[in-house]
């Protein structure tokens, strides 16, 4: 692996001059307006090492995705024969592959720490350049690039002439330990600066600051890096969060700090933010700036912004105070985030693609409860959805699935009433077609996390809101004046031939009831995965009929979109059956969208999530960059998603606008394929299959057998109605049913 200086800066040359092949952000001018930065300008973005959130940091890729947005943040590690070089951290182990080259460790004494490792003070310049490369520290990212370039040598990127050098913050990392190797810091730091324009020289050590003071010129800012509150200054032998509350002292030998996020906004033990501090409104009154640190897309940091990064820049930046900068390892989030979403950015919904909710707004509260819906609804869902289910005795509620195991307390109560139910899926479960509506009432909704226990979402309201019946959902459509309702229904066929319970005359029954069927106001999308659920319903022209297809498919042959149009008027696809996504990279985008809307059926795809776990890496951990692709791209006509408040802040954003300056722009699926090294590329995975007739046509469906109890009909609303009037005549005539069934029986 041997390289040469010259080789690190042809490939820096050729990244920057022509740019990776990836999607080509514009620069993120904002309008004119004032901002409560100390300067009163627009807070500046500092990407670590680059776009380090995707590629190695200090590589010609990272340094190019970025240089147009931000100011490249080098965190300074230097040689024995004070060579410079870009890695972050203490050591060279966790960035580089320096193990493969020495195997062997040292042990510092670091700020009365013994630290174990590979020390950057115990090598040369052209050991590092010519040896050691770039690798990603952190597994959420990717790994394709690991071992391909060599370590960031400053001065190879700050003396090619051939191209533009980025905006530059060289932050100085471990003065003292040089110091103790014989290196004067101070002096090779200035002959950089002597050298080459620097905007900002920070330090975490107040001794190395003073000693550079009074040496620089006025166009080099001095900040101050406070690391994490029990860490000890080494100069001072302080902890950074006693010196932190003596900002005056700060003032006379520095111009600004930069301080870990949580310094600003603390986040509680639970994981909850607390109340902010005052920090940013302090040091602005002492004229000093303050830069925040620390943010990521892909790390997870509070519960409160519901996995939603942009939610994270828009708190340190609109919320009181505004932050003179952040430090980020994704730039163009910061910098979209800046530009498209800060000061209420937003405008009236642009363009026609719905915003669907999942079981309301299940990211936030536990799915089809009232608390989820209502937030669906505040959250700006053009359409909210109910996945009807049946209990016991007939009623219809809202619930993802039958099984209630995953989105209830069901197994705590009802673990003897759980059975297998093979025609519906493989494993056992509690279903909600064994147990009476009392019964369910007694259950606590259980929020889902699809991830994993790892991606838990808003826990402290895991078992909050309550389960509502289909009759109040419609109410709650009404009251609050939503553009319209998805009623998904489930399991027809079973329901009828096993349990006498027919949820197709439920639901019409309480469509009726509700008056949705002679209105157009609203919009009414019944769903099914069964065509003869959907034939129900053809002679009602109020309702809009959606095919729901859950398996993945990658073409939609003509014969098929024909038949699908005799029972459905939209499709409702898996998303990758739109993006094709191999091993975490986006491959291309199918056909099947323009299949379907030839032959003018609308497009929906579903599930959109915010959890970076759930997006492809071309992504870049960012749902906004999801959402613009599906959008923009592959031009769906409504997304269907857990997080309905990120998909309806995008489309309200003037960046919507693939024509705005700036705008988010949809990824270009095989561009960062193209960029992976062909050794490394995930072997091609066989095409998906199409779409066949047989998989859309349904039998009819069978006769809902003769029960001895009570016949299904639609739920009045119980004591928790969501502030709808019962109804009353629909609870008369259930009543009646009882009444009647109970003397044949008798």
């Amino acid at each position: 692996m041997i390289r040469s200086l010259f080789l690190i800066s042809l490939l820096i040359h050729t990244t920057v001059a022509q740019k990776p092949a990836l999607p080509n952000h514009p620069t993120a001018t904002v309008p004119v307006q004032k901002w409560s930065t100390l300067s009163g300008n627009e807070p500046l973005v500092i990407a670590r090492g680059g776009f380090s959130g995707l590629f190695p940091e200090g590589t010609p890729e990272a340094i190019g995705l970025s240089q147009d947005i931000s100011i490249f943040l080098c965190n300074l590690q230097l040689t024995k024969d004070a060579g410079a070089f870009c890695v972050t951290g203490t050591t060279l182990d966790n960035e580089t592959t320096i193990a493969l080259f020495d195997p062997k460790q040292k042990t510092y004494n670091i700020n009365g720490r013994n630290v174990e490792g590979h020390f950057s003070v115990d090598y040369t310049g052209d050991q590092i350049s010519q040896n050691v490369s770039m690798t990603q520290a952190i597994f959420s990212r990717p790994n394709f690039y690991d071992g391909v370039s060599p370590v960031l040598n400053v001065d190879a990127l700050l003396s090619d002439k051939s191209a533009p050098a980025p905006r530059f913050w060289l932050n100085v990392q471990n003065a003292a330990l040089y110091t103790q190797n014989g290196l004067n810091v101070a002096e090779n730091v200035l002959e950089i600066l002597r050298l080459y324009q620097i905007e900002f020289v920070s330090s975490a050590d107040i001794g190395f600051l003073k000693s550079i003071s009074g040496k620089l010129n006025n166009a080099t800012k001095v900040i101050f890096q406070l690391l994490n509150t029990l860490d000890v200054e080494p100069t001072t032998m302080q902890p950074y969060g006693t010196i932190v509350k003596d900002l005056a002292t700060i003032k006379s030998f520095a111009s600004g700090i930069m301080v870990p996020k949580e310094y600003i906004w603390p986040v509680k033990p639970d994981k909850y933010l607390g109340l902010p501090s005052t920090l940013v409104a302090d040091a602005h009154k002492l004229g000093l700036e303050v830069y925040a640190s620390g943010f990521a897309n892909d790390f997870f940091s509070s519960y409160s912004y519901n996995y939603d990064p942009t939610a994270e820049y828009l708190q340190f930046i609109d919320k009181g105070d505004s932050v003179d900068g952040v430090v980020t390892d994704f730039p163009v989030t910061a910098s979209n985030a800046i530009a498209c979403f800060a000061h209420n950015n937003t405008l009236p919904k642009k363009g026609q693609t719905l915003i669907i909710s999942n079981n309301g707004a299940s990211g936030v509260y536990p799915g089809s409860t009232d608390l989820a819906y209502m937030q669906a609804i505040d959250d700006g869902a053009d359409i909210i959805d109910c996945s009807v289910q049946m209990t016991k005795d007939g009623i219809a509620f809202c619930s993802n699935t039958a099984d209630l195991i995953g989105d209830s307390t069901a197994m705590t109560k009802f673990m003897s009433r759980s059975s297998n139910v093979p025609e519906l899926q493989q494993k056992s479960g509690i279903f909600s077609f064994d147990l009476t509506w009392s019964e369910i009432q007694t259950l606590k909704p259980q929020a889902a996390s699809p991830l994993g226990n790892d991606f838990q979402r808003n826990p402290a309201n895991k078992n909050s809101g309550k389960f509502v019946t289909l009759p109040e959902f419609l109410e709650l459509a009404k009251a609050k004046a939503v553009n319209g309702i998805l009623v998904n229904i489930h399991n027809a066929a079973y329901l009828a031939s096993k349990k006498g319970l027919d949820i197709v005359a439920v639901v019409s029954t309480a469509l009726s009831n509700a008056t949705l069927d002679k209105q157009t106001t609203q919009q009414v999308l019944i769903q099914s995965d069964d065509s003869s659920v959907l034939s129900k319903f053809k002679d009602i022209p109020s309702y809009k009929r959606v095919m729901l297809i859950n398996d993945k498919i990658g073409d939609a042959p003509r014969q098929t979109v024909e038949e699908i149009r005799k029972y459905a008027e939209a499709v409702n696809l898996p998303k990758a059956s739109v993006v094709e996504v191999t091993d975490s990279l986006l491959a291309g985008i199918t056909n099947v969208v323009k299949e379907f809307k030839d032959s003018n059926l609308t497009v929906f795809v579903h599930t959109l999530r915010n959890e970076y776990a759930s997006l492809a890496f071309d992504y870049w951990a960012d749902p906004n960059v999801e959402i613009a692709t599906y959008v923009q791209a592959a031009q769906v006509d409504g997304v269907v998603t857990d997080f309905p408040a990120t998909a309806s802040r995008y489309m309200r954003s003037p960046c919507s606008d693939p024509n705005h300056v700036p705008a988010i722009l949809p990824a270009k699926p095989g561009d960062l394929l193209s960029t992976v090294p062909a050794e490394l590329q995930p072997p091609a995975e066989a095409p998906l299959p199409p779409l066949e007739a047989a998989d859309v046509v349904d039998p009819p469906l069978p006769p809902v057998i003769n029960q001895t109890k009570a016949q299904p009909a639609a739920a009045p609303a119980p004591a928790h109605s969501l502030g709808a009037r019962a109804n009353v005549a629909n609870a008369g005539l259930s009543l009646v049913a009882i009444l009647v069934l109970a003397i044949l029986s008798a």
